[in-house]
Formats: structure tokens, C-alpha cells, sequence
């Protein structure tokens, strides 16, 4: 019974741990976007 609340509780950690990291690659970027498009039209 211990270990499975061990191995419960390691799961949690890891699944909020991912679903943060994955929030965290979601977040549109901070700051003014500087980059330009040159498009070639000859």
C-alpha cells in the first residue's frame, strides 16, 4: 500500500511538471516581434 502511494505520488509530481512545461511552450511570446518578411517579387 505504501509503495503504490509512493509510485502515486511520483506520477502526480511528473504529470504537473508536464502539464506546466507544456503551458509554459504555449505562451505566445513576450515583447515586441521585430522580425520582417522580405518577400523577393523580381
Amino acid at each position: 500500500m505504501l509503495r503504490l502511494l509512493k509510485y502515486l505520488s511520483i506520477l502526480l509530481v511528473l504529470a504537473v511538471a508536464g502539464l506546466y512545461g507544456y503551458s509554459f511552450l504555449l505562451e505566445p511570446e513576450r515583447g515586441p516581434r521585430t522580425e520582417t518578411i522580405q518577400i523577393d517579387a523580381g
